[in-house]
């Protein structure tokens, strides 16, 4: 697997992010082990995870698995925000929640420091100060080494790397947005800031929740077996010619290249020269292996073309003047790649 730089830093991660959100869940301890084995086969060293994801259980399971491993083969990633209690601080992003929150998840995952800590999402109620001396604190005492986000909008994020620079703190190094063929208004401004900034984009949900999986074509109804068929809210948001124009175009690139709707997909959003490392999840080693081959491989410029086109989004103004609309999509004509 190729592997990039984390936006600017010197930090080299695996150009997909194996996500687990559906450890401790949807995946047991022994399945999740088998899938981060196999990650790890593969040449993946890059592991995001969560305080809240089951509640502990996600953080413990990579925890348990790191104690086999080198710790410092990998990069891994944490996030703090939302409550694990019912507690008046046990929530936000106060820094009497930070610090005991970095302290559970340093004791769950088994390890001295963690690579990357995100805030979860945005907090109204702290400010934004208190939040990101307490951080630049925790760089400085060694036991995170990056500090990162999701979940915000670009004027939030925008407004943090002014404060932390003008502070002499450490600054966000990534920002993990939802981004998907899908949902595409993160090119808006989110994606253009980051690319100027120097921030890595490791997007969440890079299928949709299974929308662009390849277990749905046109006219199929909901499959009780699946997240989106569970789920009628998403179902009914989704299920429109927008969307089936995009799943048929993705299934028709799918047979031309020999690959599956799901690899497709992944492989769209490394064509991105904005983009780090998508978060794949998976609830088995069969799901991983069919993520995993969305790379190694590259789309010809007319199929990413294709998928840009069927997927692209009405704008208006600002957003529709011409001279941003090739940064707007997030493209550039070359790729970069490493190795």
């Amino acid at each position: 697997m190729n592997v990039r730089s984390l936006g600017k830093t010197g930090l080299r991660v695996s150009e997909l992010c194996l996500g687990s959100m559906t450890f401790g869940a949807a995946a047991s301890q022994e399945e999740s082990f088998r899938m981060m084995d196999r990650f790890a086969e593969v040449g993946g060293n890059f592991i995001d995870t969560a305080n809240v994801y089951s509640q502990g259980a996600s953080e413990e399971i990579v925890g348990n698995w790191l104690r086999s491993q080198k710790r410092d083969d990998y990069v891994i990633a944490t996030k703090v925000r939302f409550p694990m209690g019912e507690g008046h601080n046990d929530n936000g992003l106060s820094r009497k929640h930070i610090l005991a929150s970095v302290e559970d998840s340093l004791k769950r995952l088994g390890t001295d420091y963690i690579d990357l800590y995100q805030i979860h999402a945005w907090d109204l109620l702290t400010p934004l100060e208190e939040t990101l001396s307490t951080l630049n604190d925790l760089v400085r005492k060694g036991v995170v080494r990056y500090i990162g986000a999701s979940n915000l909008r670009a004027w939030q994020l925008q407004k943090a790397i002014y404060t932390s620079r003008q502070n002499g703190w450490e600054t966000f190094v990534s920002l993990q947005p939802q981004y998907n063929l899908l949902c595409r208004a993160t090119e808006y401004e989110l994606l253009p800031l980051c690319a100027n900034e120097g921030i890595g984009v490791i997007p969440w949900s890079p299928l949709r929740g299974g929308w662009l999986s390849g277990k749905f074509r046109r006219g199929q109804q909901p499959q009780e077996n699946t997240r989106v068929g569970t789920n009628k809210e998403v179902w009914d948001r989704y299920n429109n010619e927008f969307t089936w124009n995009i799943i048929d175009t993705l299934h028709a690139i799918a047979e031309e290249a020999d690959k599956s709707p799901a690899q497709v997909a992944l492989n769209w959003m490394l064509s991105r020269n904005v983009i780090t490392a998508p978060i794949i999840g998976a609830r088995n080693v069969e799901q991983l292996d069919d993520n995993l081959g969305g790379s190694g491989w590259y789309l010809t410029e007319e199929q990413i073309t294709r998928l840009d086109d069927v997927s692209e989004l009405p704008v208006s103004y600002p957003y529709d003047l011409a001279a941003e609309n090739q940064q707007r999509r997030g493209r550039a004509p070359i790729v970069t790649r490493l190795s």
